[in-house]
């Protein structure tokens, strides 16, 4: 009795090089060196944001290679995807920034129209600066087709001079201009940490955006455990990437979860515990929310600030804390922090992941806290997480907080205001504030800016002048990852959609509130006065910029809304249909 042959799948991209038609196809895939056996196999985009952009893009094309190795290994013919990116680095504290955000959706964009276009079986996402991560995970949920997600992984941290010196990071350069601003450090020693703090490639050393993207990516089920923080110079990354490739061609042939089956509310709640526990960057709640959307699940800031309260803060990670993600992946990686969380009742186990298998199951053999990077939840360093979500009359539809590091949580004085970021830079530059002020930035939301800046120059340099404790900044722009102190960004709705924050004038008081039983921001003065001021304020129209600027601004939603640009209704266009 022979034995029955296994049935070969049809796969989406023979759509491409089928039938007579076609022929001119297979010509533009053979010039591509690919025989009939390769023709034949599934097609993978291998999506990259590698270049010399940025430290964080330096080398992941190179890792990318290792990815289409494992992917060719496993069955499938890979096809390089190169995806723009902008640098935050690059763009801080100058009109580029407005051009951060929006690359999150040039990036979810490019891969939807290289996916379809093309008809690609399956995506390898690979990303290490701050918008790379959340735009290719987008792009993987809006096209639904079986996809791994791989973080490029972290820079190691530089060293002072001296073998003794400690760790440097990034935000220590933007620190070290506020304290030669101030008169308290040197153009050589500023001169030195600039030189000093981005030692090899790879994504910024601490729980900023991308490493904390990086560990989203985990808890969402799109990414190995384990993946995210392996520094992105160390050699395991070779086999790591190899490994991911082969696994994304075990979703392609077999019968896996798709992206849409994988990120559901349990999956983005799963996320915002992993911020949560480890004080990570604000932009989460900006991103988490707009993969959401991809998905078709209305998940807004109310829904990561209920998730946000009830996680405690378990890791000591910068820049709150003592850590960075290179401690992190010596203790065990995000695996360690997602383990204790789930032990303790703060995840989901049953959310599936790429593999097929449940989130509990692939934590199964991640080690327990070391009980100093990472905490165990008895020990947490605080109860409610690192992370708060804001609400009063200024503020209706929430504002941002990093809680974690802070020395205190409630903050009364009055409003400085400023109508752009460039105004506000100058006068911190020149110190024209004073202890107890609430420096107000406006005109920066997604609407408004165009673009909602992220402003980690000027917090860096409030605390370089020694005033990061003592002012308040309240923003409708963004703040960095590695921002830190009393800083309040995403105030919605922003002053372009007529928020409040628009109706503020100098002198106004302004009491924050970010205690658990608070959780406040308002402005001391009654609703008819509000309302009065902005029946009567100046609309900020913007600026003419034309453009990609001018199509952003046409289409973006308000932040709180993950401040995505489309409907989120994405059906696929099939031939024949």
């Amino acid at each position: 009795m022979s034995t029955p042959e296994k049935k070969v799948p049809r796969f989406r991209s023979a759509t491409i090089y089928e039938g007579t038609l076609r022929a001119s196809t297979r010509s533009f895939l053979h010039g591509l060196g690919q025989d009939d056996e390769d023709i034949a196999r599934p097609h993978i985009g291998v999506f990259h944001t590698g270049g010399e952009m940025s430290p964080c893009n330096l080398n992941l094309r190179d890792q990318a290679q290792h990815a289409k190795t494992g992917i060719y290994a496993a069955g499938g013919t890979p096809h390089e995807c190169p995806v723009v990116s902008v640098s935050d680095g690059l763009t801080m504290a100058h009109s580029g920034m407005r051009f951060s955000l929006i690359s999150r959706e040039l990036i979810a964009d490019s891969v939807e129209a290289s996916v379809r276009g093309h008809q690609w079986d399956g995506i390898f996402g690979l990303g290490a600066c701050d918008k790379n991560l959340p735009g290719l995970m987008m792009g993987m949920v809006r096209c639904n087709v079986p996809s791994v997600f791989v973080h490029g992984g972290s820079a190691l941290p530089g060293q002072r001079p001296g073998p003794d010196g400690a760790d440097l990071n990034v935000v220590d350069t933007y620190e070290t201009i506020g304290k030669v601003l101030a008169g308290d450090a040197t153009l050589d020693e500023l001169d030195a940490v600039t030189r000093a703090c981005l030692p090899s490639a790879g994504a910024c050393a601490g729980q900023f955006t991308a490493n904390t993207m990086g560990m989203v990516s985990e808890a969402l089920g799109l990414a190995p455990i384990g993946s995210s923080m392996v520094p992105a110079v160390f050699s395991e990354r070779a086999p790591l990437l190899r490994k991911a490739g082969k696994a994304l061609m075990a979703a392609v042939m077999g019968d896996a979860p798709l992206p849409r089956d994988i990120v559901t509310r349990q999956a983005l709640e799963n996320a915002c515990a992993v911020v949560s526990a480890t004080g990570g960057s604000t932009n989460a709640a900006l991103h988490i929310p707009a993969i959401a959307h991809e998905a078709g699940i209305p998940f807004h800031l109310d829904d990561v600030a209920a998730v946000f309260a009830r996680t405690p803060l378990i890791a000591d990670l910068k820049p709150g804390g003592k850590y960075l993600a290179r401690d992190v992946y010596y203790v065990g990686g995000a695996g360690v922090i997602l383990r204790e969380l789930l032990q303790k009742g703060y995840l989901h186990g049953g959310a599936l992941t790429y593999t097929g298998r449940t989130l509990a199951e692939e934590l199964t053999g991640a080690p327990a806290p070391d009980g100093r990077v990472v905490r165990s939840v008895e020990d947490a360093l605080t109860r409610d997480g690192g992370l708060a979500v804001l609400k009063g009359n200024l503020c209706p539809d929430g504002a941002l907080l990093k809680t974690a590091g802070l020395k205190t949580l409630v903050h009364r004085g009055p409003a400085r205001v400023f109508e752009s970021e460039e105004e506000a830079q100058a006068a911190v530059q020149a110190m024209r504030y004073e202890p107890g002020d609430v420096l107000v930035i406006r005109n920066e939301g997604p609407k408004g800016g165009p673009g909602m800046r992220e402003m980690l120059g000027i917090t860096a340099l409030l605390y370089g002048q020694g005033m990061g404790d003592k002012v308040a900044l309240l923003t409708d722009g963004r703040f960095s990852g590695a921002t830190r102190g009393l800083c309040i960004g995403y105030a919605g709705p922003e002053a372009a959609d007529g928020g409040p924050i628009a109706a503020l004038c100098n002198g106004d008081m302004i009491a924050i509130d970010a205690r658990p039983e608070a959780r406040s921001i308002c402005v001391e003065l009654d609703s008819a006065e509000l309302g009065l001021r902005l029946a009567q304020r100046r609309v900020n129209t913007g600026a003419h910029l034309g453009g990609l600027l001018e199509k952003y601004a046409a289409t973006v939603r308000p932040s709180h809304q993950g401040a995505v640009t489309h409907s989120g209704r994405v059906v696929w266009l099939r031939d024949g249909t």
